[in-house]
């Protein structure tokens, strides 16, 4: 099977395999997300994440508060996060 048509469970093997910049938003959030809950996976939650903000520059704007009214997304996630846009506002 070519990595083309390769179908990956999760977009960590996809950028392992592809690299990072092979990925969507919505692939990279969802790597941070880590897991989903019942019936709605990382990658539908990071999916409604970016709808909902728009971009990542949207999401770095909003209050994690708002964050909260998604499910599936609790305090550790929100965390995880909100560190990783201060690492890049950092870098």
């Amino acid at each position: 099977m070519s990595t083309q048509s390769q179908k990956w469970q999760h977009p960590g093997g996809k950028l392992r395999e592809l690299g990072p910049e092979s990925l969507t938003d919505t692939e990279l959030l969802a790597i941070l997300i880590s897991s989903g809950i019942k019936g709605k996976p990382a990658e539908k939650i990071a999916d409604e994440i970016i709808a909902n903000c728009g971009s990542f520059k949207g999401m770095a704007n909003q209050p994690l508060q708002k964050s909260l009214k998604i499910k599936g997304l609790r305090d550790v996630k929100i965390i995880r996060i909100a560190a990783t846009f201060e690492i890049a506002r950092r870098l």
